[in-house]
């Protein structure tokens, strides 16, 4: 879909990104990775509805002929709408040659993430003068193996009923100003094996899903 509801705001986001300075294998860098952007020339270029229209005229009708106008453009993939629940699904394989091969190496993550970033700024459910966006992890499935045999465990906070979820939910972002992560005590699941973990073994595990809940 392309918005042309507002050009001058069509690449603002709720922060400063030009701030940011990612470092490589985080998960921050594949956000900005996955959000940069992009310029579509040559072969990529945005075939122009208007331009199209402008140069056949208005009275063409499909039977005549047509010529389809392509123009330069710029493209930029942002969030429009902060979901209550973040998940982020890291892509592990990479194809090498005819194969695919998994991807093992550690993408660091944070405890709390702030995604105004990656967000557009006119993002629909943020109020108005907000510039953080920031979610608490609260869950994370790790794989070991390879692409053709392997296993899942998880590991999962166990916290209180968080009832700035359910209000998210069912009646838009409150005024709470929670900063911090939720409080709650890690565990570590393997089938039927479960033992407490600490947060820093959490943060050490090669992550595949991660699951984070939303704070501000």
């Amino acid at each position: 879909k392309v918005s042309t509801d507002d050009p001058e705001t069509a690449f603002c986001t709720l922060a400063n990104r030009e701030e940011l300075n990612p470092e490589e294998d985080s998960i921050h860098h594949c956000l900005y990775q996955f959000t940069r952007n992009e310029t579509l020339t040559e072969t990529n270029k945005l075939l122009c509805d208007v331009c199209t229209q402008r140069h056949c005229g208005p009275k063409n009708n499909i039977k005549s002929e047509k010529k389809y106008i392509y123009t330069n453009a710029k493209k930029q993939m942002l969030i429009s709408l902060a979901p209550p629940i973040l998940t982020l699904h890291l892509k592990r394989f990479q194809h090498a040659g005819f194969n695919l091969q998994k991807i093992n190496r550690h993408i660091k993550f944070p405890e709390v993430i702030d995604l105004a970033p990656f967000c557009t700024a006119k993002c629909k459910n943020v109020a108005e003068g907000n510039t953080k966006v920031l979610y608490s992890l609260y869950g994370v499935v790790e794989h070991s193996g390879t692409m053709r045999s392997g296993h899942y465990t998880a590991y999962v906070k166990m916290r209180a009923m968080n009832n700035h979820i359910s209000d998210l939910v069912l009646r838009g972002p409150s005024q709470a100003l929670e900063t911090e992560p939720v409080k709650g005590q890690w565990f570590h699941i393997s089938d039927t094996h479960v033992q407490p973990v600490s947060v820093s073994k959490v943060l050490s595990s090669q992550a595949y899903l991660l699951f984070y809940e939303r704070l501000l």
